[in-house]
């Protein structure tokens, strides 16, 4: 009985993968992600930037005639409520992908308790760059952002070549953090630079006091945040304080703009941070030039034109793309295998491919710093 049990279970999901969930008037797009707690405005700003896209999208006509209906529910960045919101999600909305989802450990798993795979969803687009992920190489998994990995071999070389050798490591003590840190320990090596003091930090918090200590103490040179946006200014703050004169470089994870707004300006001066799409300020790239344009046309709200907001608009692009190849009346194996046989997608200016071996569709790496007035120079 068992056995017949599960046979019916994998029959239902293989019909519900191969049957359009969608009528010829709307697609349904489903996030799960962080819009209360620290990371609330990273998933808020997720969400903007894809929502952007789908209502250009929409008030031109849509998809093969069909609208995109993005639905969004909190998890709260907290892992057990990404997988449970998720299945509820497939069972009462039948999204036909997901998109946008916050965390490594949030994404690591929705893997390991099979929600792609048992309802056969492609997701895309995550907030995480985890090397972990890229090596997974899940079939349902597209990532539209450099990983972690290239973000700090980026850094370390930078630097390195500038004559810092003394490296610190401050880290988020979870699945993002320890991954990080490992590609942080081998990227400094590499250059040929050293790793005198490592602090970490819990998930969810700013608990960052002992991780303060214990890098000051060690007189780095460049301190290397791998950390959320909270934890990142909390620790840039009480290390100014503390008398550390560093070199502060943080992950694209980290918004320079809460920044500022959190410890002010003097105190974020010369705060260098990643990132992994163009300046939303820019007039030379076609995909920022579209994008202010269609904010200014839609104007979105309680929201600023931020990386976060660019990099949630240009996964929704790339999710267009592959419902557009994946012709009317798409299933979830049609978008799937459409995003597989994407490259060297144009989506202005940017390039995204992937292969049946690589689903990072993307290597942007760009370093910005801050300066005494709270912006962004390259």
């Amino acid at each position: 009985m068992k056995l017949i049990a599960l046979l019916h279970s994998a029959l239902a999901a293989a019909l519900l993968c191969a049957t359009p969930l969608t009528t010829a008037a709307e697609i349904v797009v489903g996030q799960i992600a962080a819009f209360t707690g620290p990371l609330a405005p990273t998933g808020t700003h997720m969400r903007a930037g894809a929502q952007l896209y789908f209502d250009a999208v929409n008030a031109d006509g849509g998809i093969h005639g069909a609208t995109i209906r993005l639905i969004s529910r909190d998890d709260g960045y907290k892992s057990e409520e990404t997988v449970r919101l998720a299945r509820e999600m497939i069972r009462e909305a039948q999204p036909l992908a997901f998109i946008g989802f916050v965390g490594t450990g949030n994404v690591e798993a929705i893997l390991e308790q099979k929600v792609l795979s048992e309802a056969g969803i492609p997701l895309l687009a995550v907030r995480s760059g985890a090397e972990t992920l890229v090596r997974k190489n899940d079939p349902l998994l597209f990532m539209t952002r450099a990983s972690y990995a290239e973000e700090i071999e980026k850094i370390t070389e930078q630097y390195v070549t500038t004559g810092y050798t003394r490296f610190a490591v401050l880290y988020q003590d979870d699945a993002f953090g320890q991954g990080a840190l490992v590609s942080a320990e081998q990227a400094i090596g590499k250059a040929g630079g050293v790793l005198v003091a490592k602090g970490a930090y819990e998930k969810n918090t700013t608990n960052v006091g002992d991780a303060v200590k214990s890098i000051a103490a060690a007189k780095p040179q460049a301190v290397i945040m791998l950390a959320n946006t909270a934890a990142s200014a909390e620790f840039l703050k009480r290390s100014r304080e503390a008398g550390n004169l560093a070199q502060y470089v943080a992950l694209s994870v980290t918004d320079a703009a809460q920044i500022v707004q959190r410890i002010g300006a003097d105190k974020a001066e010369g705060l260098a941070l990643t990132q992994v799409v163009p300046d939303p300020n820019s007039r030379t790239v076609t995909l920022i030039r579209e994008i202010q344009g269609n904010f200014a046309k839609f104007k979105p709200q309680e929201v600023t034109l931020n990386h976060t907001f660019v990099e949630g608009y240009l996964g929704a692009k790339v999710l267009g793309e592959a419902l557009r190849r994946a012709g009317p009346n798409p299933t979830r194996k049609k978008v799937r295998d459409a995003l597989e046989a994407i490259r060297n997608y144009d989506a202005g200016d940017v390039f995204i491919s992937f292969s049946p071996k690589r689903h990072a569709g993307s290597r942007f790496v760009d370093i910005t710093i801050l300066n005494r007035a709270g912006k962004l120079l390259r």
